[in-house]
């Protein structure tokens, strides 16, 4: 943070700026998925199967934006001897970005001299390190692997091969994967239930339905039971990203073994709500009402979300205060829904009047409530209100505290550089840690306003404090720098973000598909390297 400040000042008496840059894209639409406000999980418990790490946390899948692909959730390390860990990962990460461009044997020989004690930490703080970036990681895993006796007896543990499973997955390698569940399954006791949360997860996100409701019956091969938390994990995946009607046929056609219960319902219910088909969510929502099965808030809430989502706020306004009336009492997820929808509809007033209304009804507000008001209100610049109610949830000390996303709202808003050191010590005082995302944010700041040398020390501190810099980070710098005229450097990126395995064909045509802004940044960044090699050959010539 106080090289974040010192770079941000820096930044004051320089007037340049640079056209072409908006804001940084997020992953969230203005208008809140269902599962951003409605967190479901599955919870097992401890003593349901003999297969535990006591180094992972166990039995807990939920599947949210802020979560779900939280890399945090898969890869964590304990807060015991977090400087020591932190300083050895570092250390590897070096070795690792040094000689990536090297041969296999280079490296494990750079690896094999660095004189450091491998233990699980270390190992998972590394993985984690390289989160984004699959060929360092694996590289890395497989030494680890092969280590041995030689580096203090240390063989990796469950939290390591999930680590590694998760990264493979989310960058879409699995047939790298599969090599890597076959090493797993080879040793007792490895595989539990986050290694399948993990495996169910990143083969629905990656479209295999078929493998991913393979990998539920192959649970009595890995030692776990076939039970109705493991199903409602598959369905969760299968939901989560988009494939609801193979979840609901599979829930359809499972009803004997696993018998309907509420939470099962609203896993589909919520599906329908995120592939936004309120026609589906209509029917299965009067399939459950006339189940057996009553209602709960999650029920009410979901429905009330996929309202919103199609626009009809004024029909979700109505449902939520026949809630109050049936004595069903909407929690800060269900208002926080309904606020949103409001804000969407530029209807600020009525959204102002319920934020007033919850405390005096029992429902207290939380962070995502203040945020969401923020969100819109800088949108529409009424700073005045932001501050105050910024003012406000600093005041609270208690579930109202300005997090990253708050700032991140604040950040965006801002005009010039000299208006960021004030933020980010207000974030410092906040105790916010600047996250990967918030990184990404500062990064774009500066790169639009032609800063490029407080770009580049924001580029070193992320490097530093092990978050970054992943594929986006690349895109945006490689980008600003083409903007600007700057073609070699650039060059210099592309080619350090494809040394590095980033530049994933697959997952920049899905990004592209999904993001108008980004399709115009990642063809910059291969116009880039056109241009730099056509550059480059005329100096030649001449």
């Amino acid at each position: 943070m106080q090289l974040l400040r010192a770079v941000s000042r820096r930044a004051i008496p320089r007037p340049h700026s640079t056209e072409g840059f908006g804001s940084v894209r997020t992953d969230y639409s203005n208008h809140l998925v269902m599962v951003t406000s409605f967190k479901f999980s599955v919870v097992r418990n401890s003593n349901s199967s003999a297969r535990t790490d006591q180094s992972a946390v166990e039995g807990t899948v939920s599947f949210d934006p802020v979560s779900a692909d939280s890399d945090n959730s898969l890869v964590s390390v304990p807060d015991h001897d977090v400087s020591a860990v932190d300083k050895d990962a570092a250390a590897i990460q070096k070795i690792l970005k040094r000689h990536i461009s090297n041969s296999v044997q280079e490296l494990e020989r750079a690896l094999d001299g660095c004189g450091l004690l491998l233990t699980e930490d270390v190992v998972r703080q590394v993985l984690q390190r390289h989160r984004s970036e699959w060929k360092p990681a694996l590289l890395f895993f497989n030494w680890v692997s092969r280590g041995g006796p030689e580096y203090g007896g240390y063989t990796p543990g469950t939290g390591a091969y999930n680590g590694m499973l998760d990264i493979l997955g989310r960058m879409k390698r699995f047939e790298q994967l599969h090599q890597v569940l076959d090493e797993m399954s080879k040793r007792d006791g490895l595989i539990n239930e986050r290694t399948y949360a993990i495996l169910a997860h990143r083969y629905a996100g990656a479209h295999k339905v078929e493998e991913a409701i393979n990998i539920f019956y192959r649970r009595k091969a890995f030692g776990l039971e076939l039970d109705l938390i493991a199903f409602q994990t598959l369905l969760m995946s299968l939901c989560r990203y988009k494939h609801v009607e193979a979840a609901e046929f599979l829930f359809r056609s499972k009803r004997n073994e696993f018998p309907p219960d509420i939470k099962t319902l609203n896993i589909i219910l919520n599906g329908w709500c995120v592939l936004g088909s309120l026609r589906e969510a209509k029917r299965f929502w009067n399939d459950i009402i006339s189940s057996r099965c009553k209602p709960d808030k999650f029920t009410y809430g979901i429905f009330i979300n996929s309202l919103t989502k199609a626009g009809k706020i004024s029909t979700a306004v109505k449902l939520f205060h026949s809630m109050w009336e049936k004595g069903c009492s909407p929690d800060v997820a269900i208002c926080n829904c309904i606020i949103d929808g409001l804000c969407f509809k530029k209807r600020i007033p009525q959204a102002l009047e319920i934020f007033g209304e919850m405390n005096e009804r029992g429902c207290h507000r939380d962070v995502v409530t203040y945020n969401t008001l923020i969100k819109c209100l800088c949108n529409i610049r009424r700073m005045e209100k932001v501050y105050e109610l910024l003012d406000e949830m600093e005041q609270d000390k208690g579930n109202c505290t300005p997090n990253d996303r708050t700032f991140s709202y604040l950040l965006k808003s801002l005009k010039e550089p000299k208006e960021v050191p004030c933020l980010l010590e207000r974030m410092e005082r906040n105790g916010c840690k600047i996250t990967g995302d918030t990184y990404n944010l500062i990064l774009r700041l500066f790169v639009g306003w032609n800063q490029q040398e407080e770009a580049r020390n924001i580029w070193l501190e992320m490097e530093r404090d092990g978050v970054g810099p992943d594929q986006r980070s690349y895109t945006i710098m490689i980008h600003g720098l083409q903007s600007n005229g700057r073609l070699e450097e650039a060059l210099h990126y592309f080619t350090e973000m494809t040394s590095k395995g980033l530049c994933v064909v697959a997952l920049i045509q899905t990004e592209r598909r999904n993001n108008k802004r980004l399709r115009e940044e990642e063809d910059a960044v291969y116009r880039t390297a056109l241009e730099a090699d056509q550059v480059r050959e005329h100096r030649r010539k001449e």
